[in-house]
C-alpha cells in the first residue's frame, strides 16, 4: 500500500484515544479502526476535514505517501516495515 496512515502517532501525539476521538468526531470505532489499521480502501472528505479539525492537523500529519517501487528495492525500509 503506498498511502500510509499514521493516525497512531497523531493520537499519541494530543493524547488522545480513538474512542474519544470517535466520539467527537462522530464515526464509529470500528471505521476508525479500520482506517487506522490501514484496511480501509477509502475516507471521506467530511471524515478527513473532521479529524483534521479534532486533532488540530493537516491532512498530511494523517496520510502519508510512500513509493512502493522505491520500498522493494530499499533493504532498510523493508525492515522498518
Amino acid at each position: 500500500m503506498a498511502i500510509r496512515v499514521t493516525l497512531d502517532r497523531v493520537l499519541l501525539d494530543r493524547r488522545m484515544s480513538l474512542t474519544e476521538l470517535c466520539d467527537r468526531v462522530g464515526v464509529t470505532m470500528a471505521n476508525l479502526s479500520i482506517l487506522k489499521t490501514g484496511k480501509a480502501k477509502a475516507v471521506r472528505f467530511s471524515t478527513l476535514e473532521a479529524l483534521c479539525r479534532e486533532l488540530q492537523c493537516q491532512p498530511g500529519e494523517i496520510l502519508t505517501y510512500e513509493d512502493e517501487a522505491d520500498d522493494a528495492g530499499d533493504p532498510e525500509k523493508k525492515a522498518a516495515q
